[in-house]
This record gives C-alpha cells, structure tokens and sequence, in this order.
C-alpha cells in the first residue's frame, strides 16, 4: 500500500471521472458514507461483512483520489471490519488484486454488481 508513493498521494482528486460524481463532491460523500456506515452500526440489521461490503462499494465508487481507490478501499475496509466491527478482514479472493487479470475482473464484476445493489456477488468475493 506505501510503497512507490505518487507526490499527490493523501490528495482528494480535482477532476471529474466516470464513477463518483463530481470532484468537488468528494469531502461530502465520505461524509454521508462515514455517517450512513454509523448509522448501520448501531441498527445492527446487517451482519458484519455486509456493513463492510456495503462501506467498500460506496468508498469505491465515491473514488475520492486520482489513483489507488481499490487498494485504499480494501485497506478502509479492512480496518473498519478489525478495528470497528471486531472480526477478522477479508481475503479479497485471496490474490494479488492490483494486477490485471481474471481474479481482478471478479472483483470489479462484483463491483459492478453492487453498483446496481446487488451485493451478494462481492459478499461472497471478499470470502473466497
């Protein structure tokens, strides 16, 4: 995750891209993800990897930074299901997922998936 660094790394994108919404709308995305993530924490009608996956597609798609969205995502992720919600994290269909290749396709199928909120297809990716 930190190594090979880009110099604007931490930086919120400043251009629109094909998911998102506009740039200029990042800060208050993550603001509404962070709150709606609370909120199903303490409703406690989801199970835990279903907070967890719901939290990856939405920070995914918010794509707050020019480059590196899914690793950080993963890493949020990750973070949110040791840190947070107390159980172990996600295997991420135990590969190397920043290479392009089938696995990769799977994920950003699963992804896709999500998208149109079907979570089922990652739920079961980010077990496998």
């Amino acid at each position: 995750m930190f190594c090979n660094v880009w110099n604007w790394a931490g930086s919120f994108r400043r251009s629109d891209k094909t998911i998102g919404g506009s740039w200029y709308q990042v800060p208050m995305r993550l603001r509404d993800l962070f709150d709606d993530t609370l909120l199903w924490i303490e409703l406690k009608n989801e199970s835990n990897d279903e907070i967890a996956v719901r939290f990856h597609q939405r920070l995914v798609w918010i794509h707050p930074f020019p480059n590196g969205n899914g690793r950080h995502a993963r890493l949020m992720t990750d973070l949110l299901l040791e840190n947070v919600l107390h159980c172990s994290r996600f295997s991420w269909g135990s590969e190397d997922l920043s290479k392009t290749g089938n696995i990769r396709q799977k994920y950003i199928d699963a992804l896709k998936e999500a998208d149109e909120l079907n979570y089922k297809p990652l739920q079961k990716f980010v077990r496998t």
